[in-house]
């Protein structure tokens, strides 16, 4: 993901794929109720002052662009929430900022959740809303959901990782969530293909998940019908009924449902896992040692 760090929004890049793509500062943005109106009983930036904002804080490189993607009411109350994709030599990346009630200040960075029990809620959405394919006990004490691309190397490269959590932890459940980012062009395609799969098969889902990882510098938005048939067939799924399938109008909205979940917990980039309800994001960045920590500490919470 890219954060804004700093008065000057220098961008960093951590380990992890994420929506965007080179787009200037013109295109209409998803702004509530109105450019100066307020909603919900926050006082919303208008789209020129946030134009006008981003132009000073990152117009000094003529190498960078930006677009306006929402202006709403954030969750927590009197603030704006602002989300932007800042496109530059590095890429194309997501990034959001909070505005103040009076307009004069911008805080940049995650609303976390606040209280005794800050991920039940997430957990409990998360429970409601997932539909992906299983590992691991029914009744386990800990649950982890990824939202994941099969187009993503990050999450080629973090897979071993949660493999090896999950061969030490018996007790842990693992759910996988479809999420093909936009900027990835046969994704979204892997993904209809994933989700076809893992209702005729969970054992097969698995062997195609790894296919398609391992596959990954193979296949291409021209030839991912080929390739993305040929993994079906050796993770033992039959390629022509799941082609079919992949084409229906119902597997690409249980697809955008599984989209709509994660952005609804603010899921911008994969992989990202949710343990128990505790978002970790970036895992490419995180060693194995702290994810296993986290899965061990939420057991011995559900333990009390």
């Amino acid at each position: 993901m890219l954060r804004f760090c700093t008065s000057l929004f220098i961008i960093v890049a951590l380990t992890s794929c994420a929506n965007g793509q080179q787009k200037t500062a013109t295109a209409r943005p998803k702004v509530a109720a109105g450019s100066t109106a307020k909603s919900a009983g926050v006082n919303l930036p208008s789209e020129e002052v946030v134009n006008a904002f981003m132009r000073q804080m990152v117009g000094f490189n003529p190498a960078t662009s930006w677009k306006i993607v929402s202006i709403r009411p954030a969750e927590a109350e009197g603030l704006a929430e602002v989300t932007v994709v800042i496109s530059s030599g590095q890429g194309a990346q997501p990034n959001k900022f909070f505005v103040t009630a009076d307009g004069r200040h911008a805080v940049t960075g995650d609303l976390i959740p606040f209280g005794a029990t800050p991920f039940a809620a997430a957990r409990a959405k998360l429970e409601k809303g997932i539909t992906g394919p299983e590992r691991g006990p029914k009744d386990a004490a800990v649950t982890i959901v990824e939202f994941s691309d099969l187009q993503c190397p990050h999450c080629k490269a973090a897979q071993p990782t949660i493999d090896k959590v999950l061969a030490e932890e018996k007790g842990v459940r693992l759910v996988f969530q479809n999420f093909p980012l936009e900027s990835h062009d046969w994704a979204e395609k892997a993904a209809d293909y994933a989700d076809c799969i893992g209702r005729t098969s969970n054992d097969a889902f698995w062997k195609f998940i790894q296919g398609a990882y391992d596959a990954q510098d193979q296949i291409t938005a021209s030839n991912a019908d080929e390739k993305l048939n040929a993994i079906a067939d050796a993770a033992g799924a039959k390629s022509a009924d799941i082609a079919v399938c992949a084409a229906k109008p119902e597997t690409a909205g249980r697809v955008q449902h599984s989209l709509a979940l994660g952005k609804s917990l603010d899921v911008n980039s994969t992989p990202s896992l949710f343990i128990n309800g505790r978002l970790v994001a970036g895992l490419g960045s995180v060693p194995y040692e702290t994810l296993k920590s986290l899965v061990d500490f939420a057991v011995k919470e559900q333990q009390k």
